[in-house]
């Protein structure tokens, strides 16, 4: 069985940086956050009629991932950042992908802190608001019962936080 590990939280705040560290330390493949990918693809504004193309290559990319059973899967965000992003944008989510969401939760969710600068990017467009994103991504975490840990700090410091709520996950799975 395959444990999941997501990277998840506002925008800027390194998700990305440690998908890709903890893959390499614990040799796992890992996913690119889709909204992300699907925003450069298209090169507009997304809109609500988006959310349900980028959910289903969420799900579509995570399947695939899975099939050949590896031990630990790393994601840059998964549907519950999805569920996050379109009620905070559009209003109410689908009601298929937030049931889609609870139904594929990950195993961790790694909370990252809106504590390192912000750096502009071309997607990303909410450089005051990320502590009022950061609240709705704790809030959304509790609601679909999953199990978190927050991730802050600079640098290696941000690293360690992020390594030891992973190591954790991997021992107990019994992952090396």
């Amino acid at each position: 069985m395959t444990r999941r590990i997501v990277l998840t939280g506002p925008e800027s705040t390194g998700k990305t940086t440690l998908a890709s560290a903890l893959a390499r330390r614990f040799r796992s493949p890992w996913l690119p956050e889709t909204s992300r990918l699907y925003a450069e693809e298209v090169k507009r504004d997304l809109t609500a009629t988006d959310a349900a193309l980028i959910a289903q290559r969420a799900i579509d990319a995570e399947d695939a991932a899975l099939a050949p059973d590896p031990p630990l899967l790393l994601l840059d965000t998964d549907l519950i950042s999805t569920v996050v992003y379109v009620r905070h944008y559009y209003g109410p989510c689908p009601a298929w992908i937030e049931a889609a969401a609870r139904a594929r939760r990950g195993d961790l969710y790694l909370l990252c802190a809106p504590d390192l600068p912000w750096s502009a990017d071309g997607v990303r467009d909410r450089p005051a608001r990320r502590q009022e994103m950061f609240g709705l991504f704790e809030a959304a975490l509790q609601e679909f019962g999953c199990v978190s840990a927050d991730v802050s700090g600079l640098g290696t410091a941000r690293e360690r936080a992020a390594l030891s709520a992973a190591t954790a996950l991997v021992a107990a799975a019994g992952h090396r």
